[in-house]
């Protein structure tokens, strides 16, 4: 097929006259049938009175080569009005041809977020019926129940923000985009998986692919009700307690699950898919023989702004609507050399009481797929590292637990300073420590909320880092440190702050048939990279295993 890239149009265009510049480029008549998909869109907005989106598409049409010679050799080389050509083969992906080894029983994946669905989803869909065990509810049920922890603060901690079916994306933004570089596709084929089971076709090639967690909700369910249809199996209320192992030829071997309730589950591996704020099942690893290591993360504040302000920054004053919310990214190394960046950021979006544990405060954003609310929010955190978390360790603990409790310090300082519910400030009032009220911009946010002073949750070195780096992002984009806008608190979940080390090859832990896999075990980060990280450990069990007969 021709691949066409750099193809410029309009930001208001439609379907057909796309369709007649590509024939344009090609020199096809209008009576000659083509086929075309779309493989990237993206849009450049460089220049605030010259919008456009840029587009590359992927063209089947009689006598390829010699179309693509003509059209080359009418632009120049191989460029045609600003276009750029090139044959291409379908990229796809395949998965493995099953290993030799027989299972003498089912594997079991601990966690229904990405990393666990899409791991039960590839195991389902080659004949190793998978079990699923999740802590949490359905999509549907845990839907209802977090609405009800937002309108009345009564959490339950093994089904909330956090945990659940589809894990603690569903409810955020539902960005799909990834830095993760995959010459084997899974990048695709997760997208591919999504728009079956209820997505957008437009996350396919939109190069900032978003669902919202309007969409995310019917599509883990729909994943579900697929894997179970291959002969996987999904339980909900289903928390993990212990794992069993013994020692063969001196190594030590997993040989089965504890559940809640005192169930167990005998299996010959296990895939723990657990998330990033699995913090008991951390703990419980810590008396076993897994090795387990800090790792960096980032914590912060979530800010916002009306989402005017940002649009016409990004877009410039005269963007057509069309274009929706802009989004926006921003990053800077400080004078501490810790780096600052904005993260998870969420245009038209809310804020929201992401809590999992009494008396904590945790948030996030979240948005809907359409993007609609008056304000921007995005959290804005500083890098932070294993030798920042030695203050906080607890006696009797591993010190690999101390980022977890440098988390819980700040998440408790959250809560008593929000007097139970999401503390909220000023920027203005940030600068100079002080409790203040709420100017022009509003808090849109899910679950209640107070003015409170958010200096005291966090380490001052993380305070003056936050300060210097909203006025570094305010000469990237103007209006952004202004005095009105809002911080709430705690951003502490940006990532695992524990990595379960593996084998880079069987991709098991010290403990055999161990499987980390996704956020939590520190190898993802975010949807698309956690459900990629799912498919690659699918791909290690069948490489080595015969489908479970």
């Amino acid at each position: 097929m021709i691949r066409i890239s750099q193809i410029k149009m309009p930001v208001v265009h439609s379907r057909q006259q796309l369709e007649d510049r590509i024939r344009h480029i090609l020199s096809i008549h209008g009576d000659e049938k083509i086929q075309w998909i779309i493989v990237r869109k993206s849009l450049d907005a460089r220049r605030k009175d010259q919008l456009q989106y840029i587009y590359t598409v992927d063209v089947t049409v009689s006598d390829e080569k010699k179309k693509a010679e003509r059209a080359g050799k009418r632009g120049r080389g191989k460029n045609t009005y600003g276009a750029v050509l090139s044959l291409v083969t379908p990229e796809t992906y395949s998965f493995p041809a099953p290993g030799k080894k027989k299972l003498n029983h089912r594997p079991v994946i601990i966690g229904s977020g990405p990393s666990g669905l899409f791991c039960g989803w590839m195991l389902a869909k080659h004949g190793y019926r998978p079990v699923i065990l999740e802590q949490g509810d359905c999509a549907a049920t845990r839907r209802e129940k977090v609405n009800q922890f937002w309108e009345s603060g009564k959490l339950d901690p093994d089904c909330n923000v956090q945990f659940g079916e589809g894990g603690a994306g569903t409810f955020s933004d539902g960005k799909l985009n990834t830095g993760v570089k995959d010459k084997n596709h899974r990048n695709q084929e997760v997208l591919r998986i999504f728009v079956r089971c209820g997505g957008p076709e437009e996350i396919l090639y939109d190069a900032k692919p978003h669902l919202g967690t309007d969409h995310l909700v019917k599509i883990v369910s729909s994943m579900r009700k697929q894997i179970e249809e291959w002969g996987g199996e999904v339980r909900f209320r289903a928390r993990m307690t212990e794992l069993i192992w013994k020692k063969k030829e001196e190594e030590p071997v997993l040989t089965g699950i504890k559940v809640a309730g005192g169930e167990v589950i005998e299996t010959d591996l296990c895939i723990l898919a657990c998330g990033h704020s699995a913090r008991g099942t951390f703990r419980m690893l810590t008396a076993l023989p897994v090795l387990l290591e800090p790792k960096p993360f980032a914590v912060g504040l979530r800010i916002e702004h009306p989402q005017n302000m940002i649009n016409e920054c990004q877009y410039g004053p005269d963007a057509p609507g069309e274009l929706g919310a802009a989004p926006y990214k921003l990053a800077q190394t400080l004078k501490n050399r810790r780096g600052v960046y904005s993260f998870c950021m969420c245009p038209g979006g809310y804020v929201v009481n992401a809590a999992s544990e009494p008396e904590k405060i945790a948030v996030n954003g979240m948005s809907y797929h359409d993007r609609g609310s008056a304000n921007a929010n995005s959290a804005i955190v500083v890098s932070v590292h294993p030798e920042d978390f030695s203050a906080f360790h607890q006696a009797g603990d591993p010190a690999v637990l101390d980022g977890i409790a440098f988390q819980r310090a700040m998440e408790a300082a959250a809560f008593r300073q929000g007097q139970g519910l999401v503390p909220v400030q000023r920027l203005e009032d940030f600068r100079k420590n002080r409790v203040g009220g709420i100017g022009t911009v509003h808090p849109v946010h899910k679950g209640g909320w107070n003015c409170a002073n958010l200096r005291p949750v966090l380490p001052e070195y993380l305070a003056a880092s936050l300060e210097e780096g909203v006025a570094a992002f305010d000469r990237k984009i103007h209006g952004f440190a202004m005095d009105d806008a809002l911080f709430s608190g705690v951003e502490s979940r940006t990532s695992s702050p524990i990595r379960i080390t593996r084998d880079p090859h069987t991709f098991q832990s010290s403990l055999k048939g161990l499987y980390p896999c996704g956020e939590g075990a520190g190898y993802a980060g975010g949807i698309t990279s956690a459900a990629m990280d799912g498919i690659r450990i699918a791909e290690a069990v069948a490489a080595e295993y015969a489908p479970f007969q």
